[in-house]
This record gives C-alpha cells, structure tokens and sequence, in this order.
C-alpha cells in the first residue's frame, strides 16, 4: 500500500507557514464554504464529520461526529473547544510535526469545529517545549485575524472566533482530558471524576469539546472534499488517513501518512526497516501505553478494530521499533520508571502501583529476581489496569505484561542469574497467563 499525502501535502514546503501560501494551495476554502458559499448548519457540519466516520486520532479512536454530538444545543450557553497538543505520549511527534510545518491547516481545522459546536473561543494546549511550534501557530493566527478568518464576523458572517494558544509545563497526564481542563484553569494538571463528561460539564463547568490536532486538520479535507472521499479511505469503520510516527532501530524515522488498514509490514518498510545486519523482533505500534507487536504481525491491519483483537492498541501510531539487540527487561524497566516519573500522585493503584513495578524489575534487571516477581508483576498491573483513577495505569500495565508474555526467557535468563532463585523449586512454576 501506498502512501497518501492529505495531511502532509505540503509539509515539505518551507512557506507553508505563511498564510499566502496556504491560501494558494487551498487553503481557508473550507470556511468560506461553510459560512458564504454553502452556508452549512453546524448541526450539518456535525452530521457530516459524524458520516464520514473520522474517529479521535489522539488515541481513543472514539467518533469525532458523535462526540460533538453530545454538545447541549442551547445557543446562550457558553462552548469551548479545546485543541489537544500536549503530545507527551513516548514515541509521538505527528502534531508537532504539523503545528511546524503547517500550522495554518490546524487553525483552519480549529475555526471549522468551533462553528460546528457553537464555540466563540478556543483554546490550543501545546506542549511548552514545543517553541518553535508555538511561535508558528501565534504568527498564524495574527495572520488569520488580519486575512478575516478570525475574530468578530469571520468573513463577515454573523460567526465570531477568537483562539488562545496556552503552553503546558511538560506534564505527561495534562495530555489527559480532563488533566487538561484543570491545566487550562490554572490549577494542577489532575484528571477529574467522570461523570460530567466535558462535553457537559468541561472548562469553566461550561460544555467543551476535547480534540486533538491530527483529527481537528482531517475536518479541513472533509469539508473540502466531502463525505464518500474521506469513506473511500481506509477501511470500512476506520476511514481516512493515519500519521504513523516511526522510531527507534529503523533506516529512516518519522512520520508516514497511510490509510488505515495498512500493515505494519508497509509502515516498517516506508521508514527503511531495521539498519543493515540486524532483524526486527518487537515494537509497540501506538506509543508506549499498549501491547507489543512481534514477528508474527508483521501482516497485521493497523486500524483500531483490528489492534483491540489483538489486545494492543492503535494509540497514537507511534511504532516504536526495536531490534533483535534490544534487552526487553531493560524496556520493561525503563517504560514503567517513566510512568513512575509521570505520575500525578492522585490515586493509590498508580502512585504506589507503577513504584512497586520500578523496584520489582530493577530487582530483576539486577540479577536479584524470583520466580515469583513474575506472579507479583501480573497481580500488581492487573489491579492498576482496572482500578485505577485515569488512563496512566491502565496504559502502563500492557507494554510490561506483554514483554514478559512475548518475552519470557529473557525475564526468566534474568531471574536465573540470581544465585538463590532456586532455592525454592515451587518458584519455577510456568505461569500460563503470561
């Protein structure tokens, strides 16, 4: 399968940042259909994302339509549309990648969806260490003001829009959503108790909806090029296009634009496969907070449907590649102190959980392990995994868990350097749900 330049068309154009260049290869022809040329509802902007079959492309995968959907139609009622761009998942760098190279299309993306929900401000999260991204999208919303494109009647429609870039401060859960609002208020990044969904209840208590930049930019091509273009894309449930970020022991690292449903076997071969003499053997396919993928998958379907089958996980489509030199303890290890690292502290299963994680593989990685840590690890992830406050725990257990089940013998080598591991035979049990 080929690749598909839709989002990425024009990444390799060192002008694209400027508006007249944006404007010449297409660009804000999006909003003059749907507020004078057209003159699109935003209840059939709504329908027509919702038909198209634009699923979140920050992870969840949930359906960007039906999302907005649940946005109260009272139109006295404060919105807000909040645009994800905290990107601190291990292995992702699509949206900066964007925000840098065509910062213009996220604004556009952002103005369509704000008219879509009845929002009259919005805000665009970004990860404070992205400066260069940043300093490009502030130049590109003071070029989108002067042009009409925002500000009080956009295109001097009866549709007024102002946007706020807000920086973080490097906060891996502020890219959670409701960390995020809490952020954005001024307040520390903690994830809230669900129910009141934003889309109810989200900045300010007002309704507000939650995006992130990939998805936000596929609204432009949508609107553009109408709803059975973008279906024709992909797969039957997983339509469009999908940035895969590539790194790690390949040729070539960065991002590829395919249409879902294409195969990890295609993503790895766009970015050089492996470096000359070496082999792959593992990679997680959508940042590090899901499963490991190996040799058997390398023909896998990378859509949501198909990865959840496999109890892995689309993500983000950050393919973390690792070759056949890689010591899978030591990446066990190494994920499970970052998370230990990133932690917001808020809930038991995660603070003390992904603290419990770090010192038993340490143990392990030390030549210090037991039979048994390999019980204590399975027992300890499961419980983060289903009792924990937010995602964090939940997406730090399968990367571990499905190193040790792809990856048995080497925790088990590890564990046999201790010389006092066999002391006690009943220790070398074969656990069978690893």
């Amino acid at each position: 399968m080929d690749e598909m330049h839709i989002l990425t068309a024009h990444v390799k154009n060192p002008s694209q940042c400027e508006i007249e260049t944006y404007e010449k290869n297409g660009g804000y022809q999006a909003i003059r259909k749907v507020l004078i040329v057209d003159k699109i509802t935003p209840e059939n902007l709504i329908e027509m994302v919702k038909l198209s079959g634009l699923r979140g492309r920050g992870g969840a995968g949930f359906v960007t339509g039906l999302k907005w959907g649940f946005i109260p139609k009272d139109p006295a009622l404060a919105k807000y549309l909040v645009c994800n761009c905290d990107e601190s998942e291990p292995g992702t760098f699509k949206d900066r990648f964007l925000i840098e190279h065509d910062p213009h299309q996220l604004i556009e993306g952002v103005i369509l969806s704000s008219y879509a929900i009845g929002a009259h401000l919005a805000f665009i999260y970004c990860r404070g260490e992205f400066y260069e991204g940043i300093k490009k999208l502030k130049q590109a919303i003071i070029e989108a003001r002067k042009k009409g494109y925002l500000g009080k009647n956009i295109l001097d429609s009866s549709y007024s829009l102002n946007i706020i870039v807000h920086t973080g401060a490097g906060a891996y859960i502020a890219g959670e959503e409701t960390s995020q609002l809490n952020s954005l208020e001024g307040f520390r990044a903690t994830p809230r108790l669900r129910p009141p969904f934003p889309a109810i209840a989200g900045l300010y208590g007002k309704p507000t909806i939650i995006n992130n930049v990939e998805t936000l930019c596929n609204v432009v091509h949508i609107v553009n090029r109408g709803v059975e273009w973008f279906q024709s894309i992909g797969t039957p449930k997983n339509s469009g296009t999908k940035i895969f970020q590539v790194s790690g022991h390949v040729q070539r690292p960065g991002c590829y634009e395919f249409p879902l449903g294409v195969t990890l076997r295609n993503v790895l071969e766009a970015a050089g496969g492996c470096p000359p003499g070496r082999s792959f053997k593992a990679c997680y396919p959508g940042g590090s907070s899901c499963a490991l993928l190996t040799t058997k998958d390398l023909d896998i379907s990378m859509d949501f449907e198909t990865l959840a089958a496999r109890k892995s996980a689309l993500g983000t489509a950050s393919v973390i590649v690792m070759d056949e030199t890689t010591d899978m303890v030591k990446v066990a290890l190494r994920l499970m102190e970052f998370y230990q690292n990133e932690s917001c502290g808020k809930c038991t299963p995660c603070r003390e959980g992904t603290r419990w994680m770090v010192q038993v593989l340490s143990r392990i990685e030390a030549g210090k392990g037991t039979y048994d840590d390999l019980k204590t690890i399975e027992e300890v992830c499961e419980q983060m995994a289903v009792t924990s406050f937010c995602p964090l725990a939940a997406g730090a257990a399968p990367p571990v868990v499905s190193a040790i089940h792809e990856f048995k013998k080497e925790f088990l080598d590890a564990i046999k350097r201790n010389t006092h591991a066999d002391q006690h035979p009943e220790m070398k049990v074969s656990y069978p749900y690893l």
